[in-house]
């Protein structure tokens, strides 16, 4: 077995181990809106989108919302009455999706990979966002740069969320929900070398520290909401293993054998979808986590788990932001 493989199967679902309490992933100082957040509490009950709040009204972007666990949150949400935009890099494929769609549905041009692009997106919008999900990503790319010269999977996952949300969180009036992976507990950010510049380069590590990367992130833009007295929260979730396009790229032996392990662990894009759902629109503190029930959280319904202990460092979580706020141009604005 390829050694991707292995180690996915043995990192994944690591989160909740520790049986922790859910508090140890929430900031302080989060306040519920209840006229908005409202549905089945996750206690005792298998929550699924047939209890999804009624969003008419709201206004929703999802990033990568063209395929796999976007798309069906985009479904789901656009099901409730969610104004939805699908906020994706290729806009005919984001088009044919959205007319798939039963719902009030827009497509907007975003790559992730593209400072300029991101910039541009966030400029042209006007009005409110109630919910903002963080969802595209890439994983398990050989060694290439975005555009302004960050390895693939920091840049794309990490970074260009970082600024997006940033840039658009004068309009953001309720929640940001940005997804990890159940592989972020492999993750060993450096950085003295967040590109990987000086380090042989290994896609599954540079993957893993991206995914954890968003959690970092979550959590530092919680800290940083709460002592503003802001009324918005951050939060994040992960789909589990979700049999997803996500790793349609890897060719030989090396993708047939992770294509077929995700076939037998895994669940479709619908039920994987749930935690972000469950993220987006239900009473829970900031800073909190979301991800399957299951066994290892490989599948299941959406539940509170606490954030890898590697994610909860607070001096790691600032340091990581102001280095992206470097890098990106960027930082927590005035909200």
């Amino acid at each position: 077995m390829p050694p991707v493989i292995g180690w996915g199967i043995l990192q994944a679902g690591s989160y909740g181990l520790s049986g922790r309490s859910p508090v140890h992933c929430a900031a302080s100082g989060f306040a519920v809106d209840h006229r908005f957040m409202r549905g089945a509490s996750i206690s005792g009950q298998r929550w699924t989108a047939a209890d999804l709040p009624d969003l008419s009204g709201s206004t929703v972007v999802i990033t990568g919302a063209s395929s796999g666990i976007g798309a069906s949150a985009a479904r789901q949400l656009a099901g409730v009455g969610a104004r939805v935009v699908l906020a994706v890099r290729d806009v005919s494929r984001g088009t044919r999706v959205a007319s798939t769609i039963s719902g009030q549905t827009e497509v907007r041009l975003l790559n992730l990979a593209s400072l300029a692009s991101v910039r541009a997106f966030a400029s042209a919008w006007s009005g409110p966002i109630d919910i903002l999900i963080n969802n595209a990503g890439v994983m398990y790319l050989p060694n290439e740069r975005t555009e302004d010269g960050f390895e693939v999977h920091m840049g794309t996952n990490h970074l260009g969320h970082f600024a997006l949300t940033n840039l658009l969180l004068p309009h953001i009036t309720r929640r940001v929900v940005t997804i990890t992976s159940n592989l972020a507990s492999g993750g060993r950010i450096n950085l003295q070398d967040l590109s990987w510049d000086r380090r042989p380069y290994k896609s599954s590590q540079a993957y893993a520290d991206s995914k954890q990367a968003n959690i970092l992130f979550t959590l530092q833009l919680q800290r940083q909401l709460s002592v503003a007295a802001s009324g918005i929260s951050a939060v994040s979730a992960h789909p589990g293993v979700a049999h997803t396009n996500l790793m349609g790229h890897l060719a030989g032996l090396r993708g047939s054998m992770a294509r077929a392990v995700v076939r037998v662990i895994s669940q479709d894009a619908d039920r994987g979808a749930l935690p972000t759902c469950y993220a987006a629109t239900q009473e829970i503190p900031g800073g909190s986590l979301v991800c399957p029930d299951g066994y290892r959280h490989f599948r299941g319904y959406p539940k509170l788990a606490p954030a890898p202990r590697a994610a909860q460092d607070p001096q790691m979580a600032a340091e990581l932001w102001r280095l992206s706020a470097q890098l990106t141009g960027t930082d927590f604005p005035s909200v």
